[in-house]
């Protein structure tokens, strides 16, 4: 690393975390060898879905002022929408990822795309599930508690079905392998690829998905 100065920006997406500090720890873990030379932190409770971020404005002029470099956790705390990551790119201020430090232009535009595409699958893949449980009858929004839950539930499995067709291959391949679900799981964390929920693998996500998908 360097010795330019740093401001870190975090996000988290909703305000029960904001508050709980959920997300911001992990966050912070990963730009901690960069403490000694940042000079401001700004910090955002936003929907990943909205792009309007005054923290983040806050940040970038703060950057521009010091002239120092922007510094997230990771990419996708930023928005996974890729015209708006290309937008900042070519901000003028310099974009440092701590969980992959040495990324270049090139590989920042490739995970915007990546990361738009994985939300578009994500969507997609719930609006027909969605369309596939309202086709075989089930009343979605029903306020009777017994149905309540279908939506929801729908929704659930439409992420995991989106996930399950992209790694399966891959946890396959490693099982064969003679790995262990814990070495499973550190290979997809370490290959960026989200779990089910969204956030990292765990031994226990990757037993539960085999499981649901060999029964």
């Amino acid at each position: 690393m360097n010795q330019e100065k740093y401001v870190v920006y975090k996000r988290v997406s909703t305000d029960k975390q904001g508050r709980s500090g959920l997300g911001l720890e992990a966050q912070q873990t990963l730009v901690e060898p960069y403490m000694s030379r940042v000079i401001a932190t700004y910090t955002e409770v936003e929907s990943g879905k909205d792009d309007r971020r005054p923290q983040l404005a806050a940040a970038l002029a703060h950057c521009k002022r010091e002239g120092a470099a922007i510094l997230i956790a990771k990419i996708d705390r930023l928005s996974r929408n890729a015209a708006f990551l290309f937008t900042l790119r070519d901000s003028g201020v310099e974009i440092v990822a701590a969980d992959m430090p040495s990324a270049g232009t090139l590989e920042f535009g490739i995970r915007a795309v990546f990361a738009q595409h994985e939300r578009e699958e994500i969507s997609r893949r719930t609006k027909a599930a969605l369309a596939e449980a309202k086709r075989r009858g089930v009343k979605l929004g029903c306020p009777d508690p017994r149905r309540n839950g279908a939506k929801t539930a729908a929704a659930r499995r439409a992420k995991t079905d989106a996930v399950a067709g992209r790694v399966m291959p891959i946890i396959m391949s490693l099982r064969d392998g003679g790995k262990s679900y814990a070495a499973i799981a550190a290979n997809l964390n370490t290959a960026r690829i989200p779990s089910s929920m969204g956030g990292e693998w765990h031994a226990t996500s990757v037993r539960n998905l085999l499981k649901r998908e060999t029964a």
